[in-house]
């Protein structure tokens, strides 16, 4: 299973690197920042399981980094824990309230104490299905709420992303270095998504593995698909080996014990705007865009390469 990461905002020198070096130790993928920007930066490029904020920033309060946190459509539901020194009720009413931080935590701290804060608020993230436990994008029912609110709105684009041969790289490779995959193109989808689209734009992933959706403005839906497709089909190929990669494709056995050639992943990319609609329900919605995906499929398997079909 991949390890949770957490975001931590400190610009202590030494309450940093205790928060570090205790959560590493406990199996926990950290990153770390002492300015605002900096961990606005973090998030924007990595979505973390959890951030844990100080309020008092050199540069912002930790109040504007869980608010910013929560008004990008791709990030609001990471959970925020506040690590401060101020303790006025009025604090913790715009930390709790407004910001709606799970936790409200005093300095000094007892850091076990704190430790079973994260694990809990962890936990009960975990419960509500809202993130997926590689990737930490939304999934099940914060997809399922984006997709229904298209159902009534315009102006809109739905992109549906599928890495295919997918399952024939976990079944060579292991599903450890298919978690790796996951993890790399979440972090493509978030880097390309935060370079050209806008704070309302939601990236997520389906349950069912390596499918991906984006909701977008149709003007830059489009360019989005076309980066990814390009960036992904550059940069997969470090996922293989070395002999591999001189093949040009993977090699695997069938039911049969005869050996084939499989080709590197691509993506299928299929984009669908409102002006398809109108749409009822979710069911018709998914489909009609998963048509158009899977057009994308048979161009992308014909080609070797990522492929983008927009209805």
């Amino acid at each position: 299973m991949s390890k949770d990461s957490l975001l931590i905002v400190e610009d202590a020198p030494d309450i940093q690197m205790l928060l570090k070096i205790y959560f590493s130790s406990q199996g926990y993928d950290v990153h770390v920042a002492g300015r605002g920007s900096e961990a606005l930066e973090l998030v924007r490029k990595q979505l973390p399981n959890l951030a844990l904020l100080d309020v008092n920033l050199p540069d912002m309060l930790g109040y504007d980094i869980g608010k910013a946190i929560r008004a990008n459509a791709r990030t609001r539901n990471v959970p925020i824990i506040f690590l401060t020194a101020r303790t006025e009720k009025q604090d913790m009413l715009v930390g709790l309230g407004e910001v709606e931080a799970e936790a409200y935590i005093a300095k000094p701290f007892d850091i076990e104490l704190l430790h079973l804060e994260v694990r809990n608020t962890l936990k009960r993230a975990r419960q509500k299905n809202q993130t997926h436990p590689v990737t930490n994008l939304p999934t099940a029912d914060a997809v399922n709420e984006q997709l229904r609110a298209l159902l009534t709105r315009t102006g809109w684009a739905l992109t549906m992303i599928r890495i295919e041969q997918f399952d024939a790289f976990t079944q060579g490779y292991g599903s450890v270095s298919g978690e790796e995959v996951l993890k790399f193109m979440a972090l493509l989808v978030n880097e390309i998504v935060g370079e050209l689209g806008q704070p309302e734009d939601f990236a997520g992933q389906m349950t069912t593995g390596a499918e991906f959706i984006l909701i977008g403005a149709p003007a830059t839906s489009r360019t989005i698909a076309k980066l990814l497709a390009e960036r992904f089909d550059a940069q997969i190929g470090l996922h293989y080996n070395y002999r591999d990669r001189k093949l040009g494709g993977m090699k695997l056995f069938d039911g049969n014990g005869n050996e084939q050639t499989v080709a590197f992943m691509s993506l299928a990319i299929g984009v669908l705007d409102a002006t398809k609609g109108p749409f009822y329900d979710i069911r018709e919605l998914t489909e009609t865009v998963e048509a158009v995906r899977q057009s994308a499929r048979s161009l992308a398997s014909s080609t070797g390469k990522s492929a983008t079909v927009v209805a």
